[in-house]
């Protein structure tokens, strides 16, 4: 195939990119020239699509893949521009684009955001904070976009939690590096909740095949395929790190108590009792969702155990750089003793 990528450089297009080489495909790029040294071999345009698209016009690819799409504008301009550019456009969106996680096993019919036109025309191409303020209705309101220009030709991927090297969220990472550390490592809510993530290069691997049987539609695309527990993730990090870490299990209402910022400075954990909206349920369903339709399309995971060996030796390499998720030890010491302290 002949695949145009727009980004393909951070994380998850960097893994599209090396995989797409690998199976032989021809790949240009599309992006603002940030690490032309990363591929080399590979024809970049360089260009911002926020900008200017015209550098688009005068190609033609059998596929585009579209890893940094953020807002409905940006959708609508690269869409009108490639619609007649590709027979395959595929759009990494999000799980956020659901208006809740109250149920378990959502599936891809449930309602998403959404935005009035004119909100939608005053964040145009947005700035980053508009854009983290809006997210799930922007990734929601871009597949609308992207499907008015090319219908029926738009793979949309309802992407989970991505992780694995170059994660540079570090919200998986943390986890495997404060086991890794050892010692008393607080813990969220019941051992027995499920959890949710996919690795970035599984995600990469189930794109291309889909792209190249130009297979369209919407797919929630998480994993891994077997259920999994944050005891046995945390179990898992002990063991292929070799560490000597003792977990200690806190009620979430007693977390909550102490201003622990579920997600952020707990990665993985969404309260199961206790509403993040007010006026609403809580989110049961958040690590419950279904990719049944996904796993129908042949969506395979790697082991748990690989994904955290290999985010574990990349985080080595990195050890000095500062983290955006995750607790910071002063304060998850004070919790360990507050909750010891209570119980």
């Amino acid at each position: 195939m002949k695949i145009l990528v727009i980004g393909g450089t951070r994380f998850l297009g960097r893994f599209i990119v090396e995989e797409a080489l690998k199976q032989g495909h021809e790949v240009t790029l599309f992006n603002r020239g940030n690490h032309l040294d990363l591929f080399p071999q590979v024809e970049c345009i360089v260009g911002d699509r926020n900008k200017d698209l015209s550098l688009l016009e005068t190609g033609k690819w059998d596929v585009a893949i579209d890893t940094c799409g953020f807002t409905p504008k940006a959708l609508s301009e690269s869409t009108r521009v490639l619609a007649d550019k590709v027979d395959h456009y595929t759009f990494i969106s999000s799980i956020s684009v659901y208006k809740d996680w109250i149920p378990h096993n959502l599936t891809e019919d449930y309602p998403v955001h959404s935005l009035t036109d004119k909100e939608i025309e005053e964040i145009g191409y947005g700035t980053q904070e508009q854009i983290n303020a809006h997210y799930g209705a922007l990734k929601a309101e871009s597949e609308r976009a992207a499907e008015q220009n090319m219908p029926d030709k738009v793979l949309h991927v309802r992407s989970g939690l991505l992780v694995g090297p170059y994660d540079y969220s570090d919200r998986f990472s943390y986890w495997v590096n404060r086991v890794a550390e050892g010692g008393e490592v607080l813990a969220p809510g019941r051992k027995e909740r499920k959890i949710q993530y996919i690795d970035a290069r599984d995600m990469a691997l189930w794109i291309l095949k889909m792209a190249d049987e130009k297979i369209t539609g919407t797919f929630n695309v998480t994993g891994p395929t077997t259920p999994l527990t944050m005891e046995d993730f945390l179990t898992t990090c002990k063991h292929v790190t070799s560490s000597e870490a003792e977990f200690v299990w806190a009620e979430e209402s007693f977390l909550l108590e102490q201003h622990v910022a579920p997600w952020t400075e707990m990665p993985l954990w969404i309260p199961e009792e206790h509403p993040l909206v007010e006026n609403s349920e809580p989110w049961r369903g958040a690590s419950s969702i279904s990719i049944e339709k996904a796993l129908e399309h042949r969506l395979e995971t790697r082991s748990v155990e690989d994904t955290i060996k290999d985010v574990h030796n990349w985080e080595t390499s990195r050890r000095d750089e500062e983290r955006k998720a995750g607790i910071h030890r002063e304060k998850e010491e004070n919790v360990l003793e507050a909750w010891k302290t209570r119980t």
